[in-house]
């Protein structure tokens, strides 16, 4: 049940899905992997539609270099583990909903428990390694992974549903050489607020989500296209063995 508060804080959202709709967010758990720039607006977001629980980890303390993008940490976080500077924010912001703020490293010998009780996993990651894991861990329990990238003024944003669609290995069979890739703060607002739509939508089950869809984003054309992906019967993580 909905408090009078909570009522008076979502009466324009539930407007367009109901007190039932918001029911379903305040039952709902998301997790994050990441506080930097695409966790920030990821996990803000989320929290004012009030996603009753944000589950965030990320192994980072807030740097001076963090602050051009990373909206959630201000210059008196500096040192601060992230998730903790994020938990600080949120609680301020919506005090109703539940914050598990985790300062470790995702591996191969925690990814599966850390996403396990979740409804949908959120890739604000900035690396690929850590993001196959995310992957695999989708995989491996069914947990839909919404997956976001930057880099300049570019950014893409995809939602992997296990066995339905292509996952991140189909899309992307190779990493990327890992790099300090430039980054202007507007663009991983832009497509942490995508991934947060998304999130929002699978859990209300409204609309269409990128479901085989890789929406890619130039921020200095402002031109969003969407490029339609297939899984892959050869890919390492979700294919057929005997295409293997």
């Amino acid at each position: 049940m909905l408090s009078e508060q909570e009522l008076q804080r979502y009466q324009r959202q539930i407007l367009i899905f109901g007190e039932e709709g918001q029911e379903r967010l305040k039952r709902s758990r998301v997790f994050i992997a990441g506080g930097g720039g695409l966790g920030c607006p990821v996990a803000l977001y989320l929290a004012v539609a009030g996603v009753g629980c944000i589950d965030i980890v990320d192994r980072d303390v807030v740097e001076k270099t963090n602050l051009n993008r990373q909206v959630l940490h201000w210059e008196k976080d500096i040192g601060k583990p992230k998730v903790l500077s994020i938990e600080e924010k949120i609680r301020e912001i919506n005090p109703d909903i539940k914050v598990i703020a985790r300062h470790e490293t995702i591996n191969e010998n925690n990814v599966l428990e850390l996403v396990r009780d979740t409804d949908i996993i959120v890739d604000a990651l900035d690396n690929f390694s850590a993001r196959y894991l995310l992957n695999r861990a989708a995989l491996h329990n069914g947990i839909p992974l919404v997956h976001g990238a930057i880099r300049g003024f570019d950014g893409q944003v995809i939602t992997i549903f296990p066995g339905k669609t292509a996952c991140l290995k189909c899309v992307f069979p190779s990493a990327p050489p890992e790099e300090v890739f430039p980054v202007i703060g507007v663009t991983p607002g832009i497509i942490g607020t995508l991934q947060a739509n998304e999130v929002l939508k699978c859990l209300l089950r409204m609309g269409e989500p990128l479901e085989g869809r890789l929406l890619v984003w130039d921020g200095l054309n402002a031109k969003m296209d969407t490029f339609t992906v297939k899984r892959r019967d050869n890919c390492e993580a979700c294919g057929d063995p005997k295409h293997s």
